[in-house]
């Protein structure tokens, strides 16, 4: 296991059995980011870094019976945390790195990624990872339930001009991954940037 692995473990592993209740009011941000995604009965989904399944349920019921919903992470905690939830009844749950999905390529209609680019130890190789798995057109969602303002204050620390969040920043990431980035907002209660797959 690489260095970049264990220490998004040892950060996660530890708070999985009480990250939802830490964070207990973040159900209808994650369902409002979902519905943006725009996706239709029968569409593929990932949930890449999906945690403890929050976005899980909101996605199945976007998709319908008929779709896929899959949820990635690198955390077995965090995917336990989720069946104990009951959120695997609304997807299927990979332990994987999402810098190496087994998935086909262009297999995917959209992935969901909420906080995940702050966790990810190459961000353009990993970002050109989740491209190759959604088909040209395909949605992107990077997420987080509160600002970078908020989070920074949070975490008692601030916001740098180097912020990978920051629109300037994140903008040519994106291009440079495959992605074109069709809306950014970056507000108290919600970070949101959409991108579409290149084909």
């Amino acid at each position: 296991m690489s260095d970049d692995h264990t220490h998004v473990q040892e950060f996660f592993t530890p708070r999985a059995a009480d990250w939802d209740s830490r964070f207990p009011d973040d159900g209808p941000a994650y369902a409002a980011a979902v519905a943006e995604l725009g996706l239709r009965e029968g569409d593929r989904v990932l949930d890449a870094g999906c945690g403890t399944g929050r976005a899980l349920p909101p996605l199945r019921v976007a998709v319908g019976a008929s779709g896929v919903v899959l949820g990635a992470d690198l955390t077995p905690a965090m995917l336990e945390a989720a069946v104990r939830a009951g959120r695997d009844r609304d997807g299927r749950l990979l332990l994987a790195d999402v810098a190496a999905l087994p998935l086909r390529s262009g297999s995917l209609d959209a992935v969901f990624a909420a906080g995940l680019v702050a966790h990810l130890p190459a961000p353009a190789r990993n970002l050109r990872e989740l491209a190759r798995v959604v088909r040209p057109g395909g949605v992107l969602a990077l997420f987080h339930p509160i600002g970078r303002a908020a989070l920074a204050a949070r975490q008692g620390r601030r916001i740098t001009p180097d912020d990978l969040r920051a629109e300037p920043n994140l903008r040519p990431l994106l291009a440079g991954s495959g992605w074109r980035m069709t809306s950014y907002v970056d507000e108290e209660a919600r970070f949101l940037a959409l991108a579409v797959r290149e084909s």
